[in-house]
């Protein structure tokens, strides 16, 4: 008798969000892709409600692989973030995996950009074979105190940006300060996602507008 061939188990990813598009983590038009799970804990990041890892939000990577392959153009980049997604790295390798043959055939070059929690130093010794599927990676924790005007994609001063291919040279050497970050407004599935890296006090002042406005946000990511 021939044993039936074993279907290789699904690869799952605690997801947070994914949202397309993104213009304010990265150059271009991006997608975006938030891992859910993140046990750093920053003082002051205002995405606490990624913090939990929450199985009831894993899904199998081949379900991320379908929605970024029907996402229409321009899209230039992915952008992962969390959450911490090196915390989740056979399910960020598979992603990245198939990122990097699916954009092989691609007439417009895409690159990928990581954002991490942990220092360039940890991830290079724990992490190198994830880091050789990025064009760049954003390290380093959030500090609250370092959080100034004029960052471009980065929440503190402290944090590093690393390219790490050729096109990743090409897309983010020479991006210096910029003047005013971008943020985003998204709403889906009856929430409203702002989507950048604001300046510290940022999302208190929304609250009070809002608030001024008649407008009351009972549950907010940048608090636990």
């Amino acid at each position: 008798m021939t044993a039936s061939p074993v279907s290789p188990r699904p690869v799952e990813l605690m997801l947070n969000k994914a949202h397309y598009p993104v213009t304010s983590l990265g150059p271009g038009t991006r997608a975006g892709i938030w891992t859910q799970g993140c046990t750093i804990g920053c003082a002051g990041c205002v995405s606490q409600d990624t913090w939990e890892a929450d199985p009831g939000t894993s899904l199998d990577v081949k379900a991320l692989e379908a929605w970024l392959s029907g996402l229409p153009d321009p899209l230039d980049g992915i952008t992962v973030s969390g959450g911490e997604p090196f915390q989740q790295p056979e399910a960020l390798a598979a992603l990245l995996e198939w990122v990097g043959a699916w954009r092989r055939e691609r007439p417009v070059p895409l690159d990928v950009l990581v954002y991490s929690g942990y220092s360039l130093t940890r991830l290079m010794r724990e992490h190198p074979a994830l880091l050789g599927l990025c064009d760049a990676v954003l390290t380093g924790p959030y500090v609250e105190r370092l959080n100034s005007p004029g960052l471009r994609w980065r929440g503190s001063s402290n944090q590093r940006l690393t390219v790490l291919t050729d096109l990743g040279r090409e897309r983010y050497e020479g991006t210096g300060p910029v003047e005013s970050p971008p943020i985003q407004v998204a709403v889906a599935d009856g929430r409203i996602w702002f989507i950048g890296v604001p300046r510290r006090g940022d999302m208190d002042r929304l609250s009070a507008r809002l608030r001024s406005a008649g407008i009351t946000m009972e549950e907010v990511s940048w608090r636990s």
